[in-house]
């Protein structure tokens, strides 16, 4: 049987401990790596290229949710939490199994069989994760994006436009941008609409950063924000705008 290269990420010590021990039991799992915390998972899979993640979901600056739509939909993964309020995102991320601490090695042995039938099967499509990640009727209240093994965590306070750029958007905050591969559709509808409107097909703002809109042409019109930067209108769009701001933002 092929060796299956696991790594592990939980910001408990102990919890990484008995995983450790329990995956000694098996010859056919070496482990990949160990972290102990989001940071370290991003920077290792991109290093090492484990076969299967056992992923803890609640950790310090960057919880499994975020580690997972950075890493991508390409590494199967098992989610390994003491809560049983995550099952439902976990599954709609595609995740193998998921573990409520504590589990005996027998339920960690099926997780493990589940994921080597996965494993070498067709993946998921490189779908958005994001939307599946921050669950039901909920917006996100930060961003998370790679830029090789830097990672950049962007709150949505802070972000003042989105720009679509292909296969990409570009962010805009505090005078930089960022880069995240992801359409402008799928943030859009991770983003409070009370806060954040699609003024053209290119572009989606921040209404607090909209110091004034103008007439530009004869059937357009821009949006002057209060970084100075100027962003197109379209007819569609300014009729969105103009609804929220009408109604106080």
């Amino acid at each position: 049987m092929n060796m299956l290269r696991v790594m592990i990420v939980d910001d408990e010590p102990l919890a990484r401990s008995v995983l450790r021990e329990m995956l000694s039991e098996r010859a056919d799992i070496e482990i990949a790596a160990e972290c102990a915390n989001g940071f370290e998972a991003v920077k290792a899979a991109a290093d090492t290229k484990p076969d299967l993640l056992l992923l803890d979901v609640q950790m310090p600056k960057l919880d499994g949710f975020e580690v997972l739509e950075l890493i991508g939909p390409d590494i199967a993964v098992i989610f390994v939490t003491a809560y049983d309020t995550y099952a439902m995102r976990a599954f709609e991320v595609h995740a193998v199994d998921y573990l409520q601490k504590p589990f005996t090695p027998d339920r960690l042995n099926t997780a493990l069989e589940r994921a080597r039938r996965r494993i070498g099967t067709q993946g998921v499509p490189g779908e958005d994760l994001s939307a599946a990640a921050r669950g039901p009727q909920h917006y996100l209240e930060r961003i998370v994006t790679r830029d090789g093994a830097k990672v950049h965590i962007i709150p949505v306070d802070k972000l003042d436009y989105i720009e679509a750029q292909e296969d990409y958007i570009a962010l805009r905050s505090e005078g930089k941008t960022v880069l995240k591969q992801q359409t402008i559709s799928s943030i859009e509808a991770s983003l409070d609409p009370a806060r954040f409107v699609r003024v053209h097909r290119s572009y989606v703002v921040n209404i607090e950063r909209v110091a004034r809109v103008e007439p530009y042409g004869k059937n357009s019109r821009i949006a002057i924000l209060t970084t100075g930067d100027h962003l197109a209108v379209s007819r569609s769009g300014y009729a969105r705008l103009d609804e929220l701001l009408k109604t106080g933002r």
